[in-house]
């Protein structure tokens, strides 16, 4: 794996639970299969949305190991390498090249929030663990880590299995700010579902989704259209596709993707504690959302 294949829409996966909490493995890999039958061109798990804080690692060799036997050799299992420690970073990484995985998303580390001298090195701790390529994750939103284009450009320089950054500050001048610095060194990839008609106009290549669980089909036309340049009908589909592409940009994100997932029929709402399923008014609200945009989905 290289450069060239950190791009088109590349769905972060939700796991999916079984009532005792346990991870549904049969689920999983239909759903994998079903993903790469639409047209996505990556897996990658289990980052945030797939709720990898409360995944144990053996859960997670588990995962890669039955996505790697969903999609056999169609497209890469890029594996989310988040922890508390570098050491325990290391080893989710070298695990990861051991079960097959292809690629990895390197995040910093979970709950403290150093220096660049210590995010640096832990994020190059990850990166040189493995000749794996990788793909930097920013979301400074939600892990209170802010990776600048400066700062990007610096682990570009010394690591040559780095080939791609996850932007998810929700700026997207960062793009812009990124290719100033390093031109086409790294591929960029949008990690905020609502920002992706304007981070193909910036110059991202590819789209960390996460709507994509439910709507296959309408994320990889939305990006086919933006990235053709086909403006028009870009914008038809992404106006009717917003309100559901801004649930992934909450803090109840998980929540959300799950519940439009068991409402599609591909899926449960069923979260691991301390998440609980969505109950109340918050329910109610997007089960409407889903279904007043199911109503008038284009092409229906």
């Amino acid at each position: 794996m290289n450069k060239s294949h950190w791009r088109g829409v590349i769905p972060a996966i939700t796991t999916p639970f079984r009532e005792d909490l346990s991870v549904d493995l049969p689920l999983l890999i239909r759903h994998v299969s079903w993903l790469i039958e639409h047209g996505c061109t990556g897996i990658v798990t289990p980052g945030s949305l797939g709720e990898g804080a409360t995944l144990t690692s053996e859960e997670k060799m588990d995962i890669w190991q039955a996505c790697l036997r969903a999609v056999s050799s169609r497209a890469p299992i890029i594996a989310a390498i988040s922890a508390l420690s570098t050491i325990e970073a290391v080893g989710l990484a070298k695990a990861a090249k051991e079960a097959g995985c292809r690629g990895l998303m390197v995040l910093p580390p979970y709950v403290y929030r150093g220096d660049w001298r210590e995010t640096k090195a832990h994020l190059s701790a990850v990166i040189g663990a493995t000749d794996l390529s990788c793909m930097l994750y920013n979301n400074p939103i939600a892990y209170g880590t802010d990776i600048t284009p400066p700062q990007i450009a610096e682990l570009s320089a010394e690591h040559a299995n780095l080939h791609a950054v996850k932007e998810s500050s929700a700026d997207v001048r960062r793009l812009t700010a990124i290719r100033a610095l390093i031109n086409d060194r790294l591929a960029l990839l949008i990690g905020v579902d609502d920002l992706i008609v304007e981070g193909i106009a910036a110059g991202a290549c590819g789209w960390i989704a996460g709507l994509v669980n439910a709507f296959p089909m309408e994320s990889v036309e939305l990006f086919n259209l933006a990235q053709r340049g086909q403006h028009e009908k870009a914008f038809e589909l992404y106006r009717w596709f917003l309100p559901l592409l801004r649930m992934d940009v909450v803090p109840e994100f998980v929540h959300l993707i799950k519940l439009v997932q068991a409402e599609v029929g591909f899926g449960s709402e069923r979260v691991r504690p301390p998440r609980l399923p969505l109950a109340g008014a918050a329910r109610e609200t997007a089960i409407r959302t889903l279904r007043d945009a199911i109503a008038c989905m284009p092409g229906r």
